[in-house]
């Protein structure tokens, strides 16, 4: 999506200069900063698009901001980290980050998540795109507006929450391994924990269950994966 605006998080000055430039090759607009708290003021003031966000920042780490950004807004964040083991904190403490990209990388990888995230995103949070709804007894999942009501009042997802959650209910009855979970939502390619998905699956319980502790929605299948319920109308 050409002219959407882009903020870039990173405190090597000459790696968001070159991202910079690249991004403005492909007709973005461009934001930066090195700091992480600086990084959450610029957020709530200019509301980009889609945020490129290191993880080893000042002031607020970027998993600090990543999870400040994602209390307040489902645009896309792509991670970046210098050290592998940083993947697992990414996946595994359920940041909502929606994909990452390892240092040393090529800018032209970047380009390439970024206009993937932003057509996935702006596919899926189209308004104007015809409605079509799901019902399970006081829970309705708008497929097409990306949203859920739970007894008619909204109910605030990340943008992976809300997938997970539309991975079961287009799958009702039907038993979902974590790595089919893992696969469906993260992607093929991405090879992280499987606790990611445990981590989701807990975080719409408690959103949609008025109970998790006794789901009525997404039930465990002990050793094998879930299974989504709720009485389909």
């Amino acid at each position: 999506m050409a002219d959407a605006k882009i903020m870039v998080v990173d405190d090597e000055l000459e790696l968001a200069e070159l991202l910079k430039d690249y991004l403005e090759e492909e007709r973005y607009n461009v934001i930066t900063s090195a700091d992480g708290t600086e990084a959450v003021e610029m957020f709530r003031t200019h509301r980009p698009d889609l945020v490129i966000l290191d993880i080893m920042l000042p002031g607020l780490d970027g998993m600090e901001v990543c999870r400040t950004i994602r209390s307040e807004s489902n645009v896309p964040i792509i991670m970046l980290s210098a050290k592998k083991a940083d993947v697992d904190k990414i996946l595994g403490f359920g940041l909502g980050a929606d994909d990452y990209v390892i240092k040393p990388f090529s800018p032209g990888e970047v380009v390439a998540r970024v206009k993937a995230q932003l057509r996935r995103y702006h596919m899926l949070s189209n308004a104007d795109m015809p409605k079509e709804l799901l019902r399970f007894d006081a829970l309705e999942i708008d497929l097409k507006g990306y949203t859920v009501t739970l007894n008619g009042k909204p109910i605030e997802c990340s943008a992976k929450e809300f997938e997970v959650l539309r991975l079961f209910a287009l799958h009702p009855g039907q038993v979902l391994a974590r790595e089919q979970i893992f696969d469906s939502v993260w992607g093929l390619t991405r090879m992280g924990d499987l606790n990611t998905v445990t981590v989701h699956v807990k975080k719409v319980r408690e959103k949609i269950e008025s109970n998790p502790s006794n789901p009525q929605y997404i039930k465990t299948v002990w050793g094998v994966g879930y299974r989504f319920d709720g009485g389909k109308k």
